[in-house]
């Protein structure tokens, strides 16, 4: 196993099931060293785990008492994502956290801090960033092939219902019970992945992603939750970038995610249902050129960090700097919204068979703020609720 990566993945359930499978499928690049868990049970692979004599540990301490890994894997709560990469770096280990980086700017500073003085690699897992395609298209904005970026608008209508909200004790949450800032949403969760995928577009380096210069927000929840599950954000970048970011689990059916990017010299789609699942960039005199799905590599993340530790990479593609504006935006976001408004229960109709709370209009108003390019205050919408202006 000399050429292979040793990992330990922490966090078995979840998101971290699909680590696990494509670990414990033969794989020929790396290894589990072990597994760190609270409820090791609650895992679908915890029979082949004991199967395979793979070592769980109820803690990272407990795991770097007794033995060390090439690569730790955090797939666990956000509001533990800041200090678990940096017990991992301080042990030795390089990192790939799972999205978002952490709760706050203050966390991410932290990590940054510390991946720079053990020298280790710190990879933020946003699935998209990682992908070839997705590289050779910010490689093209960055040459200036589509001329000045001037706006971006992207749209996810995801249902969930209230068995999402009740999987844990930090879903929904602003705070965890222990008092960890958690900050859990549709922006920050679920959706996140698209919100960070426009910040990184942007971007004026390959492995950076736009600075935030203001940021409105209208925030809204039909499920009782501390949070929101409903957002519309109007954001600024420091190179007036315009964005206008939309989402919610409060609707009937799924749509998106999609998105558009306004440049001087083309117009780029990516909108699965209409263009086959490709990222289409369309110019002003007709031509077209595509950019493959970049959903077609949601492991592209794993096996980059393979690669980066086996080849002594110094840098990553999606590292904290690149994911630091996701932080940045959410905690504006809540600046802009600090009490998140209930939307009025006439709006709301519940499919029962589903769990299903809906916001009855929301799907139709924010397919029109996605054509028009605006926030549902902005066309009167009846429950809509602007929040205030955040200069940052």
């Amino acid at each position: 196993m000399s050429d292979k990566v040793s990992v330990v993945l922490v966090g078995i359930s979840g998101y971290g099931s699909v680590y696990l499978r494509e670990i414990l499928s033969n794989n020929e690049s790396a290894y589990l060293k072990g597994v760190v868990d609270i409820s090791p049970t609650k895992s679908i692979f915890y029979s082949q785990i004991i199967a395979n004599h793979i070592p769980i540990y109820t803690n990272l301490e407990e795991f770097y008492n007794k033995d060390k890994a090439d690569l730790a894997i955090i797939s666990t709560p956000i509001h533990i994502h800041a200090q678990q990469a940096c017990i991992a770096m301080e042990n030795g280990s390089h990192v790939l956290c799972e999205k978002p980086a952490a709760s706050s700017p203050i966390d991410l500073d932290k990590m940054i801090l510390i991946r720079n003085s053990t020298n280790r690699l710190l990879a933020i897992g946003y699935n998209w960033s990682f992908a070839e395609s997705v590289q050779q298209l910010k490689q093209d904005i960055l040459s200036n092939k589509f001329g000045r970026l001037l706006r971006m608008r992207s749209l996810v209508l995801w249902p969930r219902n209230a068995d999402y909200f009740h999987r844990s004790d930090w879903a929904g949450k602003k705070y965890h019970m222990n008092g960890e800032l958690v900050l859990d949403s549709v922006a920050n969760n679920a959706a996140s992945h698209f919100l960070h995928h426009l910040f990184y577009l942007a971007g004026e380096t390959i492995s950076t992603s736009a600075s935030i210069h203001q940021v409105c927000a209208e925030l809204y929840k039909a499920n009782p939750i501390e949070t929101f599950d409903t957002c519309a954000v109007h954001i600024l970048t420091s190179t007036n970038v315009e964005i206008l970011f939309l989402a919610s689990h409060a609707v009937e059916k799924d749509h998106g995610p999609k998105y558009k990017l306004e440049f001087e010299n083309a117009t780029i789609d990516y909108h699965p249902n209409k263009n086959g699942g490709n990222i289409t960039a369309t110019f002003v005199d007709g031509s077209i050129v595509e950019y493959e799905d970049p959903e077609k590599e949601h492991l592209a993340k794993f096996y980059h960090m393979i690669e980066a530790i086996q080849q002594n990479y110094t840098d990553v593609v999606c590292g904290p700097e690149a994911a630091s504006s996701q932080v940045v935006a959410i905690q504006a976001m809540h600046q802009s919204v600090e009490q998140i408004p209930q939307f009025p229960k006439h709006w709301l109709a519940i499919d029962s068979s589903r769990k299903l709370t809906i916001v009855q209009g929301l799907q139709e108003v924010f397919q029109q703020c996605y054509t028009q390019f605006c926030l549902p205050n902005d066309i009167g919408t009846a429950w809509s609720e602007q929040g205030k202006m955040i200069q940052l």
